[in-house]
């Protein structure tokens, strides 16, 4: 006697993506219908205007439908796949997660495993002898398993950056047809950079879902303002519409600040970053001067003063401005705030951040030196009170101990809300903060 079919359809829906993000596009689908899909595995790629990550299932089965077509906006709440839980007809063994009811992970990004979601795949593969069979899981830093026999179309390619998928798709190139040259075949941005520089034909026409067109009307490229983009532009007008912002700036002598680094980095331990020294500082000089970690609460005309710092630094990336927050900061010291500056700016770079990373901080450091460049008057982040930027780092001629020598000279800038606070206080703390770039033992009356 045959068994009774216990299968029943379960709609995964686009989940409430949090931080105020009502929609998200569709950048890649990572699972085909007919896909066996377990619990928490990544099943469509999406880019919101904080971030791209990768949407895991909450249901384990197979997957019966997809809603939306790569490129495509769906809202929150929106259908994004079917899937087919629960014991086949044919007493087979149950889809993955049948009898669990889901992990009821809705956050995008975030797993229930200790491991994070994304790093974990499961794709049918076809054995030597026909029959199918569930993969390992696959690490992130491997190119997806190739089935037996021809690779369908729409099959998997050796490509693990979304940022390189989207540049061969913005220009028209197929990377099916890209050999890679990283380990295992596995495609890199240089092999598609190196594609579209040496293509003999004229380049392919502009896919739809690309974000530039040329006008008919007036000459030029038009570039859409959305994504991360788009979310850049909202911000930085509505900070300059609503704050009114003052800057004041100061030249310091980072000669001893450079010294104390190379002597904590002269040991075998994890090296300590720059940046890392000056959130130190900062941390430091807010809590003399809290005024400058609140934000201004127009509605209630208040002022809300934080007692946690979660220092937000920008960084630029192939995508565009983000301001990754390391939390907490007040609670870490130099080592604990170099590993975060790094792992978030790597992140940054990979587009991976999460929208809970790129969101909540409370004050912001600007290294603009980078850019070979002096000074600057930034745009407050909003809805923060304050951001501390920071310029090159050069040999000039400086008085020191009253003679005239070469020093290490750097120009800082406070750009703050002037409704939080007056010219005494922001003078207070900039002036503190050049005090311990130019005597970094300061600091040890914070410990």
């Amino acid at each position: 006697m045959a068994h009774a079919s216990h299968m029943h359809s379960l709609e995964f829906k686009l989940p409430d993506l949090g931080e105020g993000l009502t929609e998200a596009e569709i950048v890649r689908w990572l699972v085909e219908v007919g896909d066996l899909v377990a619990v928490d595995q990544p099943v469509v790629e999406v880019e919101t205007a904080k971030a791209m990550v990768e949407v895991p299932c909450p249901y384990g089965g197979v997957v019966t439908a997809r809603f939306g077509e790569e490129g495509t906006e769906l809202p929150v709440g929106a259908p994004l796949l079917t899937v087919a839980v629960g014991t086949p007809a044919d007493g087979g063994p149950p889809a993955d997660g049948a009898n669990s009811g889901g992990s009821g992970n809705v956050l995008v990004g975030y797993g229930t495993s200790e491991a994070p979601a994304r790093r974990r795949r499961v794709r049918p593969v076809v054995t030597a002898g026909g029959k199918a069979r569930n993969s390992d899981p696959e690490p992130l830093a491997t190119a997806a398993p190739v089935p037996v026999g021809p690779e369908p179309v729409e099959g998997p390619v050796p490509v693990i950056s979304p940022l390189v998928r989207r540049l061969a798709r913005d220009n028209g190139l197929d990377l099916r047809k890209l050999p890679g040259s990283g380990p295992d075949g596995l495609i890199l941005r240089a092999d598609v950079e190196n594609a579209l520089r040496t293509k003999a034909a004229p380049a392919a026409p502009v896919a739809e879902e690309s974000p530039t067109r040329v006008s008919s009307v007036r000459d030029g490229v038009r570039t859409p303002l959305k994504g991360v983009r788009g979310a850049v532009a909202d911000k930085l007008s509505r900070s300059r519409r609503e704050i009114p912002d003052a800057t004041c700036w100061v030249d310091a002598d980072a000669t001893e600040l450079m010294r104390a680094r190379a002597a904590m980095n002269a040991g075998t331990g994890p090296k300590i970053s720059l940046l890392a020294l000056l959130a130190r500082i900062c941390t430091a000089a807010l809590a003399r001067y809290p005024e400058l970690n609140s934000y201004v609460d127009t509605g209630a005309r208040e002022v809300v003063q934080l007692e946690q710092v979660h220092i937000g630094f920008a960084a630029q990336t192939d995508r565009g401005l983000v301001v990754p927050v390391v939390r907490d900061a007040h609670t870490r010291d130099a080592e604990s705030l170099s590993a975060e500056f790094a792992r978030l700016t790597e992140a940054g770079r990979a587009g991976t951040l999460t929208p809970g990373e790129l969101t909540g901080g409370t004050f912001t450091l600007n290294n603009y030196g980078v850019f070979g460049v002096d000074g600057s008057t930034p745009i407050i982040n909003h809805p923060e009170a304050a951001m501390l930027g920071v310029g090159r780092i050069v040999p000039k001629p400086w008085v020191h101990e009253g003679e005239l020598a070469v020093r290490q000279v750097v120009q800082l800038s406070l750009t703050f809300d002037h409704r939080v606070c007056d010219g005494g206080t922001a003078g207070g703390f900039l002036r503190y903060v050049a005090d311990c770039v130019e005597q970094p033992a300061m600091l040890l009356r914070t410990l």
